[in-house]
């Protein structure tokens, strides 16, 4: 039966069973008594809800604390072993997949180096499908208490109801790639998997405001540098993240020719495979048969040496040129945003950030209007080089607790009737 609001008894009490979670997860351990005053139920609801997360295997006791003259009182928190989630970092150096339990320890994790510039749909695929099976072998567990797949990639996704997540990645070549069809075909996992594929700067955003340096802010950009650029955007509206091509913002009219193929992008000035480049065009040692991690590594060596080495010129050149830009970029997202945090992530951002980020934010700041530029602060990412990784795990996750800690129940064998199909083609994703 529905109420005035149109929610349903059942929503209620999932809507319930989801407030208790995600506080004794995100602040727990946490007593009864406690849960109230967080969550804003009464205390017979949350009697109700721990019981049902207990029955469930969800909710554990964890201790207990003294109270105020009376019994002890007894702490709960997420039993880590309910469940589990993988995680995958489609890089552009390499392919990272993590085995997680619910508490987001790491329980195993596979590596595949990609070979520069050699971005095979195929070979891609296959790395992702190994590492997956490979994670649960050396785990030694199983997929029943599978949450679901969480994906970060790079470029547009879209997703359609037919194909499932679609794949726009034109810096890497990939035009409408149908990932999640791919990936089910020939996968380690059972047909009901469910897989959650979104931008890469995107998991990074969601780990980060969960774990990182985000929590507390209501508004943030977190931005990512790797071998290419991006954004995630997080607002009251867009709590989860909205990812933003922030990379293909142009910084330079008639600039340098990015991957894309425009012109000036800023991706083209301050990625890693355009700074090296950049370095490599006007003279500078860059290591030969060296991947980009190693390779940005020693520019920022030579750049920067020990005390009393000297500096290499066009290595500092380069640098300090693209800290202007990354501030002039940052700007951008300052006065068309203005954010209260922004947040410097990816494994090349760290890198550079450790030597750049006063510089950067001298530029963002003088070229951002003075008011949003005052109350921003811009600062490094907290979770390091595994945050895209962590963050596309929190995607099943995040699912499993709007489902008020309900796994999904398996779509319905046979086609849908004509009449879903064409609801959910109508429905915006």
């Amino acid at each position: 039966m529905a109420g005035r609001n149109g929610r349903t008894v059942r929503d209620l009490r999932r809507g319930n069973r989801t407030a208790v979670l995600k506080r004794l997860y995100f602040d727990g351990p946490l007593s009864r008594f406690e849960l109230g005053p967080a969550t804003g139920l009464s205390s017979g609801s949350v009697s109700n809800v721990v019981a049902e997360l207990i029955a469930d295997g969800l909710v554990e006791e964890a201790g207990s604390v003294d109270s105020d003259g009376g019994r002890p009182r007894i702490l709960l928190r997420v039993t880590p072993g309910s469940g589990h989630m993988i995680g995958v970092d489609v890089g552009e150096t390499r392919v990272r997949v993590g085995l997680f339990d619910l508490a987001l320890t790491e329980l195993a994790r596979a590596e595949r180096p990609l070979m520069p510039q050699r971005y095979e749909v195929e070979g891609i695929v296959g790395h992702m499908r190994d590492g997956i099976a490979e994670v649960f072998a050396r785990a030694g567990i199983g997929p029943e208490r599978l949450l679901g797949v969480g994906v970060g990639v790079p470029g547009i996704v879209e997703h359609t109801p037919r194909l499932g997540a679609v794949v726009h990645g034109q810096t890497v070549g990939w035009d409408a790639v149908p990932l999640e069809r791919l990936l089910r075909d020939g996968s380690p996992l059972p047909d009901t998997a469910a897989y959650f594929i979104d931008n890469g700067a995107r998991t990074l955003g969601q780990a980060e405001m969960w774990f990182g340096g985000g929590r507390g802010a209501r508004s943030a950009v977190v931005v990512l540098f790797g071998s290419g650029v991006g954004a995630c955007l997080v607002t009251p509206e867009a709590e989860h993240g909205r990812a933003v091509e922030w990379g293909h913002l142009t910084v330079r009219v008639r600039g340098r020719r990015c991957r894309c193929g425009a012109l000036g992008c800023l991706e083209a000035y301050a990625g890693a495979e355009s700074l090296l480049a950049r370095w490599r065009e006007e003279g500078g040692s860059v290591p030969e048969d060296a991947d980009e991690e190693t390779a940005l590594a020693a520019m920022l060596g030579g750049a920067y040496p020990p005390e009393g080495d000297a500096a290499d010129p066009v290595a500092l050149a380069v640098l300090e040129e693209t800290a202007e830009y990354v501030g002039a970029g940052l700007s951008d997202l300052i006065n068309l945003f203005q954010p209260e945090r922004i947040l410097i992530g990816g494994w090349a951002g760290l890198q550079l950030g450790a030597r750049l980020l006063p510089a950067v934010r001298r530029h963002a700041s003088s070229y951002a209007l003075r008011q949003p530029a005052r109350k921003v602060a811009v600062e490094l990412g907290r979770l390091g080089p595994d945050a895209v990784t962590v963050g596309a795990a929190t995607l099943p996750l995040a699912d499993f607790f709007a489902r008020g800690g309900r796994r999904r129940e398996p779509a319905p064998e046979g086609p849908s009737p004509a009449w879903r199909t064409a609801l959910a083609e109508r429905v915006p994703h």
